[in-house]
């Protein structure tokens, strides 16, 4: 709203000292990610408070793992904070005219709800075993049915996939090196040439490590059903969208571990948006040049902010957790910016422990309902999933776990850095 305010007011012939500051991308995510933090820090206390009053308490299942017993009345939905954190900034500072800043909104407050809803449930749940004077034990049919969830994570996947397939603001620029321009051709001035870019809205990615890395989704089916690639670009983003999100919300099992995981993922996304919404970086990278693209590192450095501030409070011992309100949208948040900066094969890089976490569960499920079959009992390969889980179980405390995933990530995200010049 400042930005669109500011460039109101210059059109008028109004100025502000330090109002062309509002042009620059690189401030206004300053500002974004400064304000994310002044409000996740300073008015984070006051709703940690306000859940405490409202006596929204996590309930722990009973597994032996240590320090469970201290963790029983934490305030949970705490991803309200990490909301705050993202929305208002993003909203000040951002043009919200760009398609790719609304559809990163859009996503944010879909899951989010989606996952307060689960989390207002599983806490009704608890109240109405109070009253009712039973002894509550937490169990996963509290809170939304797995299918609603998977619903609502398709529901944005169908979104996220068909704005990108059809929205006329949806674009990927390629230069076009012929002798005779193009009438759809745009011509740029750039580095002392005029360049021509021949815009396209294909279901185009990155495959990373490899030369001429472009890739069109459409080259998976054969030429004769090639008119419904929408159709397999948009189901390639449900899975996406649902797997991500999910392995987020797997990975949200220890103080610290999902926030700090994707405050560092986020830093990936953002040098990723930023390089290819800039026409020199683009050029000098080699990497596809998407206009206004860079205005989604305003959101995503928002996005940071917010997870930095909440690890003030969700470090060890933790004084609030997250729930699904934040797990889910930080989950789908990160699936759709890779989706928009065309660099989702790059996710089980730089979001490894996500996929990690994931597949420890699949596994340990999969394993123990094999061996029950032939065996007679269940066998498990783990001593307990998500992976975190199994660590603890070891006797590694908490805080370790959660700070050494953190350096496991920086490496994953440096790895996929890399990917930008090494093919």
């Amino acid at each position: 709203m400042l930005y669109h305010l500011f460039h109101w007011l210059s059109n008028e012939g109004i100025k502000f000292p330090g109002s062309g500051l509002f042009q620059f991308i690189t401030f206004r995510a300053l500002m974004a990610i400064l304000l994310s933090l002044i409000i996740t820090l300073v008015y984070g206390k006051r709703i940690i408070l306000f859940l405490q009053h409202m006596q929204v308490g996590e309930s722990v299942r009973e597994l032996g793992l240590q320090g469970e017993e201290q963790k029983k009345g934490t305030p949970t939905m705490g991803g309200i904070i990490i909301l705050m954190g993202i929305l208002i900034p993003t909203l000040l500072f951002a043009n919200l005219d760009k398609v790719y800043i609304r559809l990163v909104l859009l996503s944010t407050v879909w899951l989010g709800i989606v996952g307060f809803v689960d989390d207002y449930l599983k806490l009704r749940a608890k109240r109405m075993a109070q009253k009712a004077g039973a002894n509550y034990k937490k169990s996963d049919k509290d809170g939304l049915a797995g299918w609603s969830k998977v619903m609502g994570q398709v529901g944005l996947g169908i979104i996220i996939g068909a704005t990108l397939m059809f929205n006329n603001n949806v674009k990927v620029y390629r230069e076009y090196k012929g002798d005779v321009k193009p009438a759809q051709a745009t011509e740029i001035k750039f580095e002392g040439k005029t360049r021509y870019f021949v815009p396209a809205n294909e279901p185009v990615t990155t495959i990373p490590f490899v030369k001429g890395h472009e890739f069109n989704y459409a080259k998976l089916l054969p030429k004769a059903a090639r008119g419904f690639t929408w159709l397999l670009y948009i189901g390639i983003v449900i899975f996406i969208v649902t797997a991500v999100s999910n392995g987020a919300n797997i990975t949200d099992g220890l103080d610290g571990l999902a926030t700090g995981v994707s405050a560092i993922i986020g830093v990936c996304l953002a040098l990723f948006a930023y390089a290819s919404g800039n026409l020199r970086l683009a050029d000098y990278l080699n990497i596809m040049y998407i206009p206004n693209l860079g205005e989604v590192s305003i959101f995503i450095a928002a996005m940071i902010g917010a997870c930095i501030g909440f690890l003030w409070y969700n470090t060890y011992p933790a004084q609030v957790f997250m729930g699904d309100t934040g797990s889910l949208a930080l989950g789908g948040i990160i699936a759709a910016l890779a989706i928009m900066v065309r660099k989702e094969l790059l996710i089980p890089i730089f979001c490894g422990v996500f996929l990690v976490e994931n597949i420890s569960v699949m596994l340990q499920v999969s394993y123990f309902k094999y061996t029950r079959k032939k065996y007679g009992e269940g066998r498990r390969i783990f001593l307990m999933s998500p992976l975190h889980h199994h660590y603890q179980k070891l006797g590694y405390h908490e805080s370790k776990i959660a700070v050494r995933f953190w350096i496991v990530t920086v490496m994953c995200v440096v790895f996929a850095i890399l990917s930008l010049k090494i093919r």
